[in-house]
């Protein structure tokens, strides 16, 4: 098997896991909650109580930290000679652990 073959069929089934995957999460709900209407439940009580807002917030910080963890990976590999994959990953956790710590900070500021 060559390469572009080798490629497009591991391409293939990465889309394939991912799309089943969310098929079966959306078909479980629905039917959680279409169970819920026949015992004359409300499928609000699925809802979490947190707001859009936080949420996005969350991985808007989650992001923005690892970007800048991926930016200081690059910094250790080039000026100080570490080596590239304890760098990005240690980077990586560190700045996503440090953007998600601030971020319960800001909610629970903002709770209070």
């Amino acid at each position: 098997m060559d390469e572009i073959t080798r490629d497009a069929v591991v391409s293939i089934a990465a889309f394939a896991a991912i799309f089943g995957i969310l098929y079966v999460f959306v078909i479980t709900r629905h039917r959680e909650r279409m169970t819920m209407l026949d015992k004359d439940l409300f499928p609000s009580a699925f809802n979490s109580g947190k707001s859009s807002n936080a949420q996005t917030l969350k991985f808007g910080m989650l992001s923005v930290g690892i970007a800048i963890g991926i930016l200081a990976g690059h910094v250790l590999t080039y000026y100080y000679d570490v080596a590239k994959s304890t760098s990005f990953l240690s980077m990586l956790f560190l700045f996503g652990g440090l953007s998600l710590i601030a971020n319960y900070l800001i909610v629970r500021k903002s709770r209070d």
